[in-house]
């Protein structure tokens, strides 16, 4: 076979992977690789911005907390005006509050200018070093879309809602926390 058949053949498989992955709920999840998250608390930041969708991530978030085994008074959400201002109040949490973990839930979707650009990495960058300064969990439940539909399609539409799967990665990180504790301490 000739590499352009090769090639071919590759794109056309990969393409129609793409296709399904754009039409199943990607947040679809096995309930019983979660742990329990009874013992735990959360605290969610949510933009206000485009809140129609981070509005939907943050319900879908605190639903899937809840479904784990989270109680009410252990997840606490506040609210900040845009996705920039997500990382500092991420880090009012950690500063503040006895939380295992935080949840960054916000929605940027592409303009006409750089705006984009600036906000995301600025998020992005905001969220790793929380992680690292505070030695906290902080889930990175930032959209990035290029439209209004994709950012609906990610928020309890068509694709799921990426919600539910930071508060899952939320769980799952304060997990592998604790772990790490309890084994550090028994040696």
């Amino acid at each position: 076979m000739d590499p352009s058949s090769e090639c071919h053949i590759f794109l056309t498989s990969f393409v129609k992977k793409i296709q399904r992955m754009a039409t199943k709920n990607l947040s679809a999840y096995d309930l019983n690789s979660v742990p329990d998250g009874k013992e735990m608390k959360f605290g969610i930041v949510v933009s206000e911005w485009n809140y129609e969708i981070t509005g939907a991530l943050m319900r879908g978030a605190i639903e899937t907390l809840k479904k784990h085994g989270v109680q009410d008074d252990a997840i606490v959400v506040n609210h900040v005006p845009g996705s920039f201002e997500l990382t500092l109040g991420g880090q009012f949490f950690a500063e503040y509050t006895d939380v295992d973990a935080i949840i960054l839930l916000g929605c940027v979707i592409q303009g006409e200018t750089r705006h984009f650009d600036f906000i995301c990495q600025g998020v992005a960058k905001g969220a790793t070093d929380l992680n690292i300064k505070y030695n906290l969990p902080v889930i990175f439940g930032l959209l990035t879309t290029d439209n209004q539909q994709q950012a609906l399609d990610r928020a309890g539409g068509k694709l799921g809602n990426k919600g539910d799967e930071a508060a899952v990665t939320a769980i799952k990180m304060v997990s592998l926390q604790k772990n790490f504790e309890y084994e550090s301490n028994i040696e």
